[in-house]
């Protein structure tokens, strides 16, 4: 067992990474990882530390199994850097990413009943950006995205972030793109939908990490009723992470420099862990586990260290699924080697 004792009172709550699976098909990193009828649908990513060409394949894992699989899908497309969410119950949409050569907009579809891979066209008002990888895709409804990140193509990107509404049609299989505005230049950072306090919460989209800043960035604002997906209920986890903080001690000031971190909402809290370090001269890979606590105005940062070294990641994934917060692939302590592992908190 992976485990990290927080802070704060002796003998108080601790949390820990609890090893499920074991299987070479999940050693990746920067690849997309998406629930959907309770499997994880792994999508391309980078097999080891320098390759240059992304993988194509995609595999499902069934977390209560600790089984993953291959599925063999016709046009799976190479991308790395890529996001994804899924549209209708059915479709699986991996957008823009790096495809070996350049970075795209695009969008490729999975329709898991015929499993087959489709390219989606875009509409006459698209308006995509100038290319994408290390962006967020956030879901707001379903068949619409929030997508955020910097722009740009092979040799140059642009010094500010652009915020974009992404429409999905799985019925005409064709997207849109409409421009919202811009943000700070970020990349390989994480996006949060958050309720924001009050007897009327509406939401946020928060934006953490991608670049030297330790703030958060509003990258959306909805008022009550205007979101309609929220993520999976969890309250044995959301309790277990009320008591963590309360061992703990808040801060105004989050993690600074952090990029290839994973993110996952659990009720009001955004739990972040791992990445790269910005910051540090050497040894910037991370296993820190940092949650931000939006109950109260203002939201306050929990830092929490791990002693495992083993669990240092980056280019990872965190998924919610079943009450159960799973970690799985991600590049270790060196950078380069890609863990086989699933884990379980």
């Amino acid at each position: 067992m992976a485990a990290a004792v927080p802070s704060g009172r002796a003998g108080g709550p601790s949390w820990a990474w609890r090893p499920v699976a074991r299987d070479e098909l999940l050693a990746r990193a920067f690849y997309s990882c998406t629930e959907l009828r309770g499997r994880f649908y792994l999508v391309g990513g980078l097999l080891a530390g320098g390759a240059r060409e992304p993988s194509s394949d995609t595999v499902i894992f069934d977390p209560t199994g600790g089984q993953a699989v291959r599925l063999e899908a016709p046009g799976g497309p190479p991308r790395s850097h890529h996001d994804a969410a899924p549209v209708g119950g059915r479709w699986l949409c991996v957008v823009g990413g790096w495809d070996g050569s350049r970075r795209l907009t695009t969008v490729a579809a999975l329709d898991t009943e015929r499993r087959e891979w489709e390219a989606w066209t875009a509409t006459s008002g698209n308006c995509p950006p100038a290319g994408l990888s290390s962006h967020t895709c956030t879901l707001l409804s379903d068949g619409e995205l929030r997508v955020a990140g910097r722009e740009g193509g092979v040799r140059t990107q642009r010094r500010y972030g652009s915020i974009y509404t992404l429409k999905l049609n799985p019925g005409a299989r064709t997207y849109c793109y409409k421009e919202e505005g811009h943000t700070v230049s970020r990349s390989g950072h994480c996006a949060a939908l958050l309720q924001t306090p009050g007897p009327h919460p509406g939401h946020q989209l928060l934006l953490f990490g991608g670049c030297n800043s330790a703030e958060p960035e509003v990258a959306g604002r909805w008022n009550h009723g205007k979101i309609k997906e929220e993520s999976p209920a969890a309250p044995r986890l959301t309790e277990q992470l009320a008591k963590l903080v309360s061992s703990g001690q808040g801060s105004r000031q989050g993690p600074q420099g952090l990029r290839h971190h994973s993110c996952s909402v659990v009720g009001p809290f955004a739990v972040l862990f791992g990445g790269e370090s910005l910051t540090k001269a050497r040894d910037t890979i991370c296993n820190d586990l940092y949650i931000y606590d939006t109950r109260k105005s203002p939201s306050l940062w929990f830092h929490f260290p791990c002693g495992d070294r083993g669990l240092k990641r980056m280019g990872h994934r965190t998924c919610l699924w079943n009450d159960q917060l799973y970690l799985v692939g991600g590049f270790g302590e060196d950078g380069k080697t890609a863990s086989p592992q699933g884990y379980q908190m």
